[in-house]
């Protein structure tokens, strides 16, 4: 036990010290504390096999994340995101609730196809901002409803790349999830916009605004209809082979590329040899955080530092297993979401999938919400500081603070869904 416990603290302190310290990546932290902790565990040769086996653990998952990327790259240069933003605004600046809610939506929309809540600041973030400014909103509360935007765009279907970690390392495949992420995360997303924004938003001046949505209505009334194919190309395999499953799945991988190759036709010419490498690198770090708790989780593994804390959560009390989920995901989410839920998302399922006799979906997706907050937890943050430089408030904690009450609500409506996993499941 004490040898078990001497190596994940030599893991986790080399992990801490290169992320904090040394301001590394996260994948390559993990890829050191992964080698550190190959070597003080005795796996000698034996490691490098193990690391190179947990490096392509995630493939399946790295893949979704790369295509998606490119999908949504293509959407956004071919002129489809600007264009559908420009539609939004001009049928709903008179109705601020409405228009709260479809912006919230399209925030989520980049996260929900990539599973990345970065990927939802940066892109649909960045062009909403404006927008919820001329509402009369805030840049702190713009800032803190494109935050929690992008954590529940990420747990939102048909990518969420939480649970499909969660699912890799109890060997569930990830089937059957749309119907519970979209229970979890719409209704919050309605919620927390209205929230955060009712109090201040107002009618937008829409004359006045038209200046700003010139280049956005320009490519809607140019293209007309078919600027939107692409996402509707994506909508119709999904339906044929996700929900009516008219043969053997394609994968989401090959949906997106098929998307994305129907979106070169039907916008803005995209220049492929620039968008597509310029997708990929958005996504590596992500990519490479998913590799590097490949690795990291091999080693655990390997080494007894995973059982060690498999059965260390389960000696806790069964009273106290909820609120050590609610509380130990999240925090160690301060380091990774992702690696939180290779770590402890997978125990904790384990435990009310298995143990407990819970539906293992419903688990799966509630684990998953609770994982997203990991991203809004100081010092890495990244929704919180990505959000708060795209509205230009150099203090994220301010953000930070605006978003205690949505993640508080986050957490408990979550850890009822985990707790009642079988009477959600009747419901699909």
């Amino acid at each position: 036990m004490t040898g078990y416990l001497i190596t994940f603290l030599i893991m986790l302190g080399v992990f801490m010290i290169g992320c904090f310290a040394f301001k590394l990546p996260v994948g390559v932290s993990m890829l050191l504390a992964a080698v550190l902790g190959a070597l003080e565990g005795g796996l000698g040769i034996d490691g490098i096999r193990m690391m190179v086996e947990g490096e392509f653990g995630y493939v399946d998952t790295i893949l979704t994340i790369g295509t998606a990327m490119i999908f949504m790259k293509v959407f956004e240069d071919s002129g489809a995101l600007d264009a559908l933003s420009s539609l939004i605004i001009e049928k709903f600046h008179k109705v601020p609730a409405v228009l709260l809610i479809l912006i919230m939506l399209i925030i989520m929309f980049p996260g929900m196809i990539t599973g990345s809540s970065t990927a939802a600041v940066l892109s649909a973030g960045s062009i909403m901002a404006p927008v919820l400014t001329l509402m009369g909103i805030d840049a702190v509360t713009a800032g803190s409803i494109i935050a929690v935007g992008a954590l529940l765009g990420m747990i939102a279907p048909p990518v969420n790349t939480a649970a499909l970690i969660i699912c890799a390392g109890i060997d569930v495949p990830y089937v059957g999830f749309e119907g519970p992420l979209a229970l979890l995360t719409f209704p919050l997303a309605v919620l927390f916009v209205l929230m955060l924004g009712w109090k201040q938003a107002k009618n937008i001046d829409y004359e006045k605004l038209k200046p700003a949505l010139v280049k956005q209505d320009e490519v809607r009334k140019q293209y007309g209809f078919r600027i939107y194919v692409p996402l509707f190309v994506l909508v119709i395999l999904m339906i044929l082979f996700k929900v009516i499953k008219i043969g053997e799945d394609i994968g989401m991988p090959l949906m997106f590329l098929l998307s994305a190759i129907s979106g070169l036709f039907t916008g803005r010419k995209i220049n492929v040899l620039e968008s597509v490498p310029a997708a990929i690198r958005t996504a590596a770090p992500v990519m490479g955080i998913l590799m590097g708790v490949g690795m990291f989780i091999e080693v655990m593994t390997a080494t007894g530092v995973r059982g060690l804390i498999v059965t260390s959560c389960l000696r806790i009390p069964s009273s106290l297993w909820l609120l050590a989920c609610c509380i130990s995901i999240p925090l160690f989410g301060a380091v990774s979401s992702y690696g939180a839920c290779s770590v402890l998302g997978v125990p904790f399922a384990y435990i009310y999938a298995s143990l407990l006799g819970g539906n293992a979906v419903v688990v799966l997706a509630a684990i998953s919400l609770i994982a997203s907050v990991g991203d809004m937890m100081p010092p890495t943050a990244l929704a919180g500081l990505f959000a708060a430089q795209v509205v230009g408030v150099k203090d994220y904690t301010k953000i930070l603070k605006k978003c205690i009450i949505p993640i508080v609500i986050l957490l408990v409506y979550a850890a009822f869904v985990l707790a009642n996993s079988k009477m959600i499941a009747g419901l699909f």
